[in-house]
């Protein structure tokens, strides 16, 4: 079932058969922001935590009843890329797990990936994704929502700054070498 998320886009529950779809954006994702890794781990990412438990949900372009063909421009907006049988083109997703607070132990919805496709950025989609899991989160009693955002990421950042979330922990990294 799809429901309208902004004019022009309606947002719909994945399933747990769209799990192929979900690592080609994850790659995506990380591709964006790191073009020379190999992102294949991720596969792993998504055989443990996908389940029932972690919702994702695909936007869409709505379009006019009737209209199963292509748009113009989707081939090379990689859209082919992503086809989902009996459904449109995904143009962006959101893919939620639960964590527990550390301080308080209440569990909480933890934001795995957003993820809008470049050609439909700054359209209000991420912001409208935001407000939707929020509301979500708010509906199953949670009292946050956690999530980790790269400090390369100023899109990112400044979006959810802009929704009032808050730096809570820093996430520190040691690289070590094999040699002694």
């Amino acid at each position: 079932m799809s429901e309208q998320l902004l004019p022009g886009y309606i947002i719909r529950r994945g399933s747990l058969l769209e799990r192929s779809l979900l690592l080609k954006f994850m790659h995506r994702t990380y591709q964006d922001l790191f073009p020379n890794e190999d992102f294949s781990h991720l596969e792993q990412t998504v055989k443990q935590y996908f389940s029932s438990d972690t919702p994702l949900w695909w936007v869409e372009e709505e379009r006019e009843q009737g209209d199963k063909g292509t748009r113009e421009g989707d081939k090379e907006n990689n859209y082919t890329q992503f086809p989902i049988p009996n459904s449109q083109f995904p143009i962006a997703c959101l893919w939620v797990g639960n964590a527990i607070d550390q301080v308080q132990g209440n569990r909480h919805a933890h934001i795995f990936i957003l993820y809008v496709v470049p050609e439909h950025r700054r359209r209000g989609i991420g912001t409208a994704l935001m407000q939707y899991v929020e509301n979500w989160a708010i509906q199953r009693g949670d009292r946050q929502i956690g999530l980790q955002v790269f400090q390369s990421n100023k899109p990112a950042l400044n979006l959810y700054n802009q929704l009032g979330y808050q730096t809570q922990s820093l996430w520190m990294v040691k690289f070590l070498s094999a040699e002694k």
